[in-house]
């Protein structure tokens, strides 16, 4: 068997509503919101008791999506967090392929997104820059130019 796509990439997050806020505000659509609980979600994630809301978002395109969770239980334990670099093992950023990326990063400020440097070209094929959203959550635009 091999692979067929890339279903989607999960988020876990604390404001819900903020990130779908910032995820929407990217161009991104909602496809739906929903609570999960049981012995069947327990069995999947290996936690007990969870409670979650889950919001699953897609590009415009059709084939790309983002879920964000939202866990009521169990706690989290991991405690106190900080944005880690972009060096940092781990999933660090989605990067998506935007049209007019200044108008993008100018809507995205107005909400309270900051940039993680500056928005550089790269050669003569695209200008990108990283964004800071909600929760350290870090997104990569990258407008095609050449």
């Amino acid at each position: 068997m091999a692979i067929q796509r890339l279903e989607h990439v999960g988020i876990v997050v604390d404001d819900l509503a903020a990130a779908i806020g910032f995820f929407v505000e990217l161009g991104l659509e909602l496809q739906g919101e929903a609570s999960v609980e049981g012995r069947w979600v327990d069995s999947v994630v290996g936690l007990e008791s969870v409670r979650a809301e889950i919001a699953m978002l897609q590009t415009p395109d059709g084939h790309g999506r983002i879920e964000l969770s939202k866990f009521h239980a169990p706690r989290d334990s991991a405690g106190d967090r900080h944005a880690p670099a972009a060096n940092t093992p781990g999933l660090r950023h989605v990067a998506f392929a935007v049209e007019d990326i200044d108008a993008l990063v100018a809507g995205l400020r107005a909400r309270g997104s900051e940039l993680v440097g500056e928005l550089e070209r790269y050669e003569d094929r695209y200008r990108l820059c990283y964004v800071r959203g909600p929760e350290g959550i870090i997104v990569e635009l990258a407008e095609r130019i050449g």
